[in-house]
């Protein structure tokens, strides 16, 4: 049996995304021509977040609808506010299975080239001052997203734990209240600020953060590590390796629908491994 391919979209998953998406009543008076299948469209945006390849080179031959139709289905569901709330099920899922740690977490950032530029981008100091974009991570005990943010090439990690941490959703999927706050948040020296530090601890977070000027060997990079893993499975998605949109909220709609992709494949991966009973 063939493996599938990574953009094609098993009942499972199109049964999470399919009630998330804004229903679009067809006009009874001159209804032009009916709109390409949702599912279908959902496919060739996972075909372009996974090669990466342009929207106007997307094959016609696997009948995904044109580049063009596509892109105008991804803007149309980020204004509707569609992949975060996806993201948001898929991990109440994972902490109904007993598969999210918020034990502690782990945030780190990593620079993207920005070709075309566009809001939030910068002069990335990392890139001889080329225009690009930062991605923020924010991940569980084992390193599943929670919450990931996008900003300009220039902005310093320093700013970002308040912003990541309040990212974060509120997560279902047990009794009591949803949960939000992890109890001790991970970082290295590119983190540590006293006045940072102490709004971390304000939402009643603990830092463990390198110390700026200290030799290596602290220790924290055997748990830090997790986000330099997650980062390597999101930019596993070509279309993220590379910020390609000037648009920023469509760039954002990939980050988020990256995220939310990782923490399917978790749940399938239990699935396969939780024996039948």
């Amino acid at each position: 049996m063939a493996r599938p391919k990574p953009w094609e979209v098993d009942d499972e998953l199109w049964a999470a995304v399919e009630p998330l998406l804004p229903k679009v009543e067809r006009r009874t008076r001159y209804p032009g021509r009916k709109r390409h299948p949702d599912r279908l469209v959902f496919q060739g945006i996972l075909f372009v977040l996974h090669t990466g390849i342009g929207w106007e080179h997307l094959p016609q031959e696997l009948g995904f609808g044109s580049g063009m139709t596509c892109w105008r289905r991804l803007a149309e569901w980020a204004e509707a506010s569609v992949w975060a709330p996806l993201h948001e099920v898929l991990l109440a899922k994972l902490r109904s299975a007993n598969a999210l740690d918020f034990s502690r977490t782990a945030m780190d950032g990593s620079h993207i080239r920005a070709f075309k530029g566009g809001s939030k981008t910068g002069r990335s100091p990392v890139d001889r001052g080329r225009p690009g974009s930062k991605h923020h991570l924010i991940t569980d005990a084992i390193g599943i997203p929670l919450a990931a943010t996008l900003t300009g090439g220039n902005r310093n990690d320093v700013t970002q734990p308040i912003p990541l941490l309040q990212a974060v959703p509120p997560v279902r999927g047990k009794r009591g209240r949803p949960r939000r706050r992890p109890d001790v948040v991970l970082a290295d020296r590119g983190y540590y600020h006293d006045k940072y530090r102490r709004l971390v601890r304000g939402l009643r977070v603990k830092p463990l953060i390198a110390r700026r000027g200290t030799e290596h060997g602290s220790g924290l990079g055997t748990q830090h590590w997790i986000a330099e893993r997650a980062f390597a499975h999101l930019h596993w998605f070509r279309r993220l390796r590379i910020r390609w949109d000037v648009r920023d909220d469509i760039h954002e709609a990939f980050l988020s629908l990256g995220c939310a992709l990782i923490c399917w494949r978790r749940l399938s991966r239990l699935a396969r491994d939780t024996p039948a009973q």
